[in-house]
């Protein structure tokens, strides 16, 4: 796919505040710096549309991105982050259940996992949660320029497996770095408009 015209919209922390409009929206979800900020600047061909941060957990509103009218990249506050304060853990995890649990134009949710390490609790929290939403789910193993080619698909099998052993949702691997993943991604992530 070919973005033309990505744009940033809004970062929203209430439902008042979320879009009006009846455009799909592609969720992305997982824990602090795994790099969802860097998806969406890959997957769109921009430097900067999404800002990333060396430090975790600085996403604390849902961001929406505009991209060229046909859909939103909604980029959750990652989770699992213990610098944020138990309060505004609290806080944040209320208004990212009301967006999930309320949100009619949700289309796919995309769960990020780092390829390098076993899932962990948090994970496995929201794997299960996001399961009992019901929403179609892909799950890409992120970072995967941080291991040898020959290993990448070995990886994503044995995250699979311990993550999803009934296989049935979809995962890939992916890489901010090496973009030879976005084709693979965009085919999936269009399959759920044909």
């Amino acid at each position: 796919m070919i973005v033309k015209n990505p744009n940033f919209e809004i970062s929203a922390v209430s439902e008042k505040q979320y879009p009006k409009t009846n455009l799909p929206e592609i969720v992305l979800v997982g824990k602090s710096n795994v790099g969802k900020s860097s998806f969406i600047n890959t997957m769109v061909n921009r430097k900067n549309l999404a800002r990333t941060s060396s430090e975790p957990g600085k996403t604390r509103q849902i961001n929406f991105y505009n991209i060229d009218n046909n859909f939103y990249f909604v980029d959750l506050p990652g989770f699992g982050f213990s610098k944020m304060s138990k309060e505004e853990q609290v806080r944040v995890g209320e208004f990212i259940e009301h967006y999930l649990s309320t949100r009619n134009q949700i289309a796919l949710i995309i769960f990020l996992i780092d390829i390098r390490h076993s899932p962990t609790e948090n994970d496995v929290m929201m794997y299960n949660y996001i399961i009992n939403t019901g929403f179609p789910c892909i799950v890409l193993a992120n970072k995967a320029d941080k291991l040898a080619p020959s290993k990448v698909d070995t990886a994503v099998k044995n995250l699979q497996n311990e993550l999803n052993p009934l296989k049935d949702f979809k995962f890939l691997p992916f890489s901010s770095e090496k973009k030879t993943y976005t084709e693979a991604v965009w085919k999936e992530i269009e399959n759920k408009f044909a």
